[in-house]
């Protein structure tokens, strides 16, 4: 594309004031076959295109995605091993080239309104097709070079396709870009992925066994946050006698610890990993092994999310509880999971608790069958809405790497704001 003056001297100033000396390190090797490139600005979303990534992986066989962060996050992330996660270069021109060249990306996806025009700029040079998610108001990253005018219009060019978060925002868009490029109406881009089966049969004989009784689930539970449950636990059975608290610890290899700690102070337990079944007088079951949370999601109508009610975790991924119709209940420690949290809380699906008291609190609300149903409604709202936006992604991609009628070379003549 022909770029405007403001443009070139923005990308003048960018490498000028780089450090000509620090360049790209890859790390690892490109793997063989097509490579999708993800990259968010904003590492609270960086679980959420982990998530796309994978689902775009296991719909497009041969496939695989590279995940990049701003420089810093990547070792605080918590991101599934399938998916390349690597830092993104700086805006020094020799790191872009070295990153973009080294790694060759059949298609590249950003989240996120902070772009970064070198980046950008560099990728379409180099004919790798772009796609936005989460457009609302694009801006530039960079604040320091923000007296020039300002070119973010003419970075948008650089993509194929603009997915705007919403209606508003895709009318936006259109006035801005004028038509010139392919924009469509989406949302946000979740966590949300095809949720944890389970044995059928199983489940089918727990149903039998619990014989009506209502069931909680403290799921990814931290040896630390045990005795907070048990406290809220016990005020909770004064009104709910027969309640069955289902612990499921993080990690496994604390069970017996947590049983040992139950046990001592008088719970009377099921240990479903023995093959005990519960009976009417056991209070808690302790289920060590995670292929089994897809069970437990399904047999408790409610959910607190563990992990986070200490600080240090960063809290767990709430998606496959909410797929699955548990109301949920988290700690404020969910800063790894923060967008997903809040989408859920926005929508009535999840609800924060902050100690033993709170907790106690929000489990005797949700013993009314219709308090708990109404989460779970407003929880499946948010996963349908999710795979909605996947689906929508895919499908571009898709189009992009099969070169149809509609492929990213005339992408931006022939989309004019199809949406």
């Amino acid at each position: 594309m022909s770029r405007s003056l403001s443009l070139k001297a923005y990308l003048a100033l960018t490498r000028r004031e780089s450090d000509r000396t620090h360049q790209h390190d890859p790390a690892a090797e490109r793997p063989a076959g097509r490579l999708l490139w993800l990259h968010t600005t904003r590492p609270e979303k960086a679980a959420a295109l982990a998530g796309l990534g994978l689902r775009l992986m296991a719909q497009l066989h041969g496939t695989r995605a590279l995940l990049t962060v701003p420089a810093g996050e990547a070792a605080a992330l918590d991101l599934p091993e399938a998916l390349l996660v690597h830092e993104a270069p700086s805006d020094n021109p020799g790191d872009i080239a070295g990153f973009l060249d080294h790694w060759r990306p059949d298609v590249g996806l950003w989240l996120g309104d902070m772009l970064r025009p070198a980046f950008l700029a560099a990728a379409q040079d180099r004919a790798i097709p772009l796609l936005l998610l989460e457009a609302d108001r694009p801006s530039l990253e960079s604040r320091r070079l923000r007296f020039l005018p300002d070119p973010a219009g003419q970075i948008l060019q650089c993509f194929d396709t603009i997915f705007a978060r919403s209606d508003d925002a895709a009318r936006r868009l259109r006035r801005f870009t004028r038509g010139t490029i392919r924009i469509e109406e989406s949302g946000q881009v979740t966590e949300y992925g095809p949720a944890p089966g389970c044995n059928a049969q199983n489940l089918e004989e727990l149903t039998g066994a619990l014989s009506g009784r209502p069931v909680w689930l403290a799921a990814h539970l931290q040896p630390e946050e045990l005795r907070l449950v048990l406290r809220a636990y016990r005020a909770a059975l004064r009104l709910a006698h027969r309640l069955l608290l289902v612990i499921a610890p993080d990690n496994p290899h604390t069970a017996q610890e947590m049983a040992a700690a139950c046990a001592e102070e008088g719970w009377r337990l099921c240990r479903w990993d023995e093959g005990e079944m519960p009976q009417e007088n056991n209070q808690i079951l302790i289920s060590a092994d995670p292929r089994e949370l897809g069970l437990w999601y399904r047999a408790a109508p409610i959910t607190l999310m563990g992990s986070s009610l200490t600080s240090g975790h960063g809290g767990r991924a709430p998606h496959d509880a909410a797929a699955l119709g548990s109301a949920i209940l988290y700690g404020p420690g969910v800063r790894r999971h923060l967008d997903a949290y809040s989408s859920l809380a926005r929508a009535g699906a999840a609800r924060i608790v902050k100690d033993a008291d709170s907790l106690a609190q929000a489990l005797t609300h949700l013993m009314a069958p219709d308090q708990a149903a109404a989460m779970a409604r407003g929880g499946w709202d948010i996963v349908t809405e999710g795979a909605t936006v996947t689906d929508q992604i895919t499908a571009r991609v898709q189009d992009i790497l099969d070169g149809g009628p509609d492929d990213a070379a005339n992408g931006r003549r022939a989309g004019t704001g199809a949406g």
